[in-house]
């Protein structure tokens, strides 16, 4: 494809005919010449709204892109509704990209029930791999915000599933040969396939319900940047388990192969909440088939500790990402 906006053509070929997720709050949606979307929610309903790049992989980046800015609105404890695309693709880039982009989109915004309502789409020599920039809308009802601000002492500190998850599935895809020389395959495709536990939206639902304090997705800088990245916005203290964070083996042992720290890399589909019964939350998560674990408590003042038996260190600002040593 030459360098500029696609042309109209491939913009109905390959984009516009791959959207079939429609929702009825959408009064003006994706087409040609369109600009804006517009929406309609109910009196007692408000405007969530979230944006987010993918910049750190080109490996499946439109599943990866539309999760992201879904768990980000989730967090808040809002409902997806759309999403508005920016798609840059580098000179030389086939139409075939494109679509396959695309397609990863509608297939993740239709299990999440999520509309493309516009956007834009254009190669240009700006970038040297697929760029994909997501700003999603969602709905949340009057009162019911969450925010990662919203933790108070004394308050559980909990997540859900495992940390690592989107790091360890992007390189397990990206360096596969390399850990073939050591693991066997069945170990590496199930790190692959940890992207089928990147959406959040299932235990945010069963925390909003429960009226949890807070939620913030683990994404870069890992568990111990989520973790810094809560007890600062909240300001409170954390008094954290280090034993109690739950790990997936196969993470672990990639982390090793890589010499990296699992707790520093990006890990969406964990989510952290802090609620003043977590075991209650956790029982409820693990009701619906979500692994939950209880890690730790919200303290009254500025120490954030993490304990490993009689090991204990305090947590640090967040930094950058263990994934970028790797890929």
């Amino acid at each position: 494809m030459k360098t500029g906006k696609v042309p109209e053509s491939v913009l109905k070929r390959s984009v516009l005919r791959q959207i079939h997720t429609r929702r009825e709050e959408v009064l003006l949606g994706a087409g040609v010449g369109e600009d804006c979307a517009a929406l309609k929610l109910a009196e007692d309903e408000i405007f969530v709204i979230s944006t987010d790049p993918i910049t750190g992989t080109a490996t499946d980046i439109g599943n990866l892109a539309i999760h992201i800015t879904m768990n980000d609105l989730a967090s808040a404890g809002a409902e997806p509704v759309g999403v508005m695309l920016t798609i840059l693709l580098p000179e030389g880039s086939e139409e075939s990209d494109l679509k396959e982009i695309m397609r990863q989109i509608e297939e993740a915004c239709a299990q999440g029930k999520v509309q493309i309502i516009g956007g834009h789409t254009e190669v240009t020599r700006a970038v040297n791999q697929p760029l994909v920039n997501v700003c999603g809308v969602g709905k949340a009802r009057e009162g019911k915000l969450v925010s990662t601000a919203g933790a108070n002492p004394g308050d559980d500190i909990l997540v859900s599933k495992w940390i690592g998850l989107e790091g360890t599935s992007i390189i397990a895809k990206e360096k596969e040969q390399e850990l073939a020389g050591r693991y066997p395959w069945q170990l590496i495709r199930n790190a692959q396939e940890f992207d089928r536990y990147l959406s959040v939206l299932p235990e945010a639902a069963i925390a909003v319900r429960l009226g949890v304090s807070a939620m913030h997705d683990v994404t870069e800088g890992g568990i111990f940047g989520a973790l810094w990245e809560l007890a600062e916005s909240s300001g409170v203290g954390l008094e954290i388990d280090w034993k109690k964070i739950p790990v997936k083996q196969e993470t672990i042992e990639v982390c090793e192969f890589f010499g990296i720290n699992p707790y520093e890399l990006i890990s969406s589909g964990c989510m952290l909440m802090a609620a003043p019964d977590g075991n209650k939350l956790a029982r409820e998560m693990e009701k619906a088939g979500i692994h939950a674990a209880v890690i730790g408590k919200a303290t009254k003042g500025n120490d954030r500790v993490l304990f490993n038996e009689e090991e204990k260190r305090f947590l640090e600002p967040p930094k950058t990402d263990e994934l970028y040593k790797v890929v």
